[in-house]
């Protein structure tokens, strides 16, 4: 950096072109909203919201598959809390329950397999949503069910890889501010080699400290107009990741093509059970039909995480849509930006 100047300085004394950095982290979006560091960037510099809320990015057609697991197959969903009063079609989670419908909120996936193990009668299936940083507790639970012997244990899988994401995107922004827990799984080498593909990026932490002294990398390298990355999270962040976690995943699943909410069917950016492990992947254990949910016209979620547009162009927000009333999933998940730009009073 320059000499002896603060992050800070740096960020407000940044004058050269325009530049949109996107923070791909839902926590990342909620904590520059909380810490107020919006407001410390001069007009050249534009803070976009990405697709890095799982709940966000998971499609309408995945709600619809759990609604009808449980009303239909009578299968008892285990799933985290945001994600039961995320619209489907024409129903919630929440609102499958008010019709008879079994719901579980759990904080892990193991937790859903205990619950398997002590409902030997119930079929349950843990609604596997996230990216790279929950997929291997998704994976540790179905092995645990394998060495439990339990044949009432199933995922339903949304488990997506990010830099699919960060290929699709790449177009509409000019720096990522790549989410460190991710990274801390999957390591650096992918992301760095993204820079042969034009693609700039920082990872970062989660502190004002943190992502202030990120955003101060990201306009320095940025005014050298060639792209870049820099790792400002060394301290948890290495080039391998974790070797381990990896190599869970890799036994227990494999990509596929998966459906993001607003980006569309990414090409291998998803992760479902391998062959050998059918009999824990719902879809198959139950033969669900293709499913193509239909999210609300008036909604703009999938703009909102593409980066076309703020959370506050959306007509339906704060007004139609609100956490208390959410009408799409930005506006449900503690990550969303929606739910962001609405708490912060944006």
């Amino acid at each position: 950096m320059a000499g002896k100047q603060t992050a800070q300085e740096i960020l407000t004394s940044y004058d050269g072109p325009k530049l949109r950095i996107m923070e791909v982290c839902g926590t990342h979006t909620h904590e520059i909203f909380r810490q107020g560091i919006r407001r410390l960037l001069p007009e050249s510099v534009e803070l976009i919201s990405g697709p890095g809320c799982p709940v966000c990015v998971t499609p309408v057609g995945f709600i619809d598959e759990a609604v009808l697991l449980t009303l239909e197959k009578g299968a008892t969903l285990c799933t985290f809390g945001d994600l039961v009063r995320v619209p489907g079609t024409d129903s919630s989670l929440a609102q499958a329950r008010a019709q008879g419908g079994r719901i579980q909120v759990v904080y892990s996936p193991l937790d859903a397999v205990e619950y398997a193990k002590n409902h030997p009668e119930e079929q349950v299936v843990f609604l596997s949503v996230g990216f790279e940083t929950t997929t291997p507790a998704s994976c540790l639970a179905v092995s645990q069910a394998e060495k439990q012997g339990l044949d009432n244990f199933s995922l339903l899988t949304a488990n997506k890889t990010m830099p699919s994401a960060y290929r699709a995107l790449k177009d509409s922004v000019d720096v990522y501010l790549y989410p460190g827990h991710v990274h801390a799984i999957t390591g650096t080498a992918l992301v760095e080699s993204l820079v042969e593909e034009g693609v700039s990026g920082v990872v970062t932490g989660f502190t004002a400290r943190e992502l202030l002294t990120a955003l101060a990398v990201a306009v320095t390298k940025a005014r050298e107009g060639k792209p870049f990355f820099v790792n400002c999270y060394p301290r948890v962040v290495t080039r391998e990741g974790s070797p381990e976690a990896q190599a869970l995943v890799a036994r227990l699943m494999e990509p596929c093509n998966t459906e993001w909410r607003g980006l569309g069917v990414i090409p291998q950016s998803g992760l479902r059970l391998r062959e050998e492990y059918a009999r824990f992947d719902a879809r198959r254990k139950f033969d669900l039909p293709a499913i193509r949910g239909r999210a609300n016209p008036g909604c703009r979620c999938g703009e909102v995480l593409q980066g076309k547009c703020k959370s506050t162009d959306c007509p339906l927000f704060g007004k139609v849509c609100t956490p208390q009333h959410p009408v799409g999933a930005c506006m449900v998940s503690n990550e969303g930006a929606c739910s962001a730009y609405y708490q912060y009073g944006m």
